[in-house]
């Protein structure tokens, strides 16, 4: 099993956890770039979290 199947299996078996990262992330972004960009940046989020694990579950 290459890095990439054990990185990819750690991401489905905790896919809650990873779409809470992300959610974070988008939320500090967002704060640093004071708000003026916060429906790309939302969308990007929700973009990640679909292509992670089995999709968004925070919501």
């Amino acid at each position: 099993m290459s890095f990439l199947d054990k990185a990819k299996d750690m991401l489905d078996k905790h896919d809650d956890k990873v779409d809470q990262l992300l959610e974070k992330a988008g939320d500090e972004v967002d704060r640093r770039t004071g708000g003026k960009h916060s429906a790309h940046i939302d969308r990007a989020v929700d973009e990640a979290q679909k292509r992670t694990g089995q999709g968004d579950t925070v919501r």
